[in-house]
């Protein structure tokens, strides 16, 4: 099923339900029943595509370097300015330097 998009994948699904609610063997039943509870969230993943959680997670992965980076820092207030500074995309201007016209 997850190997198809779409309809496809939906139509595996409730032909996979069909056959497993017929099904004898205690297994299949309490996985169709699993699968008949989460039926939506299971539906989600071939109808949704292209969407990704690595955004998340890169942001997730820098916020913890910048965590490790921050260690000594005497406040919070300080740890939190760093990861604004990173990830909230404001780029202040370097002292000495002015902006190009």
């Amino acid at each position: 099923m997850f190997q198809l998009q779409g309809e496809a994948a939906i139509r595996a699904l409730d032909d996979w339900c069909a056959w497993a609610r017929r099904c004898r063997i205690p297994a299949f039943v309490d996985l169709y029943d699993r699968v008949v509870k989460d039926r939506d969230s299971i539906v989600a993943t071939p109808t949704n595509d292209g969407l990704s959680n690595a955004l998340v997670e890169s942001t997730n992965t820098k916020l913890r370097l910048l965590t490790r980076v921050a260690y000594g820092f005497k406040s919070t207030d300080n740890l939190i300015s760093l990861c604004l500074l990173d990830r909230g995309g404001y780029c202040p201007p370097r002292p000495g330097r002015r902006k190009a016209a």
